[in-house]
């Protein structure tokens, strides 16, 4: 599973641009005055201007040899997330995988990724453009089995890791939902920020079939894009 496309809401919009296309240096796809578009990878990353405030938890994925680089590369740009006792990185034995956080313009917690599976090295030095593309989105629930078999049923995806009651996860290693129950983890690691099923859009590739998914009100809404590639 890909996330071909992520739409996010905020109420911080200017900045938001700034911080992706400025800060970071992400190629702008798109831009009005109520939206604006960034490519990250195989993904396209948009914001959609709204009064109120959202928070959100998503990730990148970067090639398995480079979490260190970026990290480097990141601190001269932004603030890294300390997790405790100065340290940075965050392992995760049973994903095999390592990633670090930072908050986006809009106080959302975004993190960059490695994951060893995926075997994806590169040569060359680390810099935006080594960004692979969207890896994980932030789905909360009250319950994950039921939106866990929605997925499966609608977007052929399959469960991958975790907890079926408290923190499941549902794609692959290239592109995951996270499906919290927010009922039992309360808070987005590493940070304060309260998990809430809050709404976005994404358009998803899987078994070489694109979906587009509505996520609102703690229901999805799925659509799919036969015919495009």
């Amino acid at each position: 599973m890909k996330f071909k496309k992520l739409k996010l809401y905020t109420n911080q919009l200017e900045s938001e641009f700034e911080f992706y296309s400025k800060t970071l240096g992400f190629e702008v796809l798109e831009r009005n005055i109520n939206y604006f578009s960034v490519k990250i990878g195989w993904s396209e990353l948009s914001f959609e201007k709204t009064q109120r405030e959202y928070k959100y938890h998503y990730c990148f994925l970067i090639p398995s040899n480079k979490l260190n680089e970026a990290l480097k590369w990141m601190e001269k740009r932004t603030e890294i997330v300390n997790i405790g006792n100065g340290k940075k990185t965050q392992n995760f034995d049973s994903w095999n995988a390592e990633s670090f956080y930072f908050y986006d313009a809009s106080g959302n917690i975004a993190e960059f990724i490695v994951r060893y599976d995926l075997n994806n090295d590169v040569s060359d030095e680390f810099d935006i453009s080594k960004v692979l593309g969207i890896n994980e989105m932030g789905m909360p629930t009250s319950n994950v089995k039921k939106i866990n078999d929605q997925l499966r049923t609608e977007l052929q995806t399959e469960y991958w890791k975790g907890d079926i009651e408290r923190f499941g996860t549902n794609g692959s290693q290239e592109g995951i939902f996270l499906l919290p129950n927010y009922n039992l983890k309360d808070i987005w690691f590493p940070t304060s920020i309260k998990i809430k099923p809050e709404p976005f859009e994404a358009v998803i590739e899987n078994k070489e079939r694109e979906y587009h998914v509505e996520y609102r009100n703690e229901k999805i809404k799925t659509t799919s894009n036969i015919g495009n590639n």
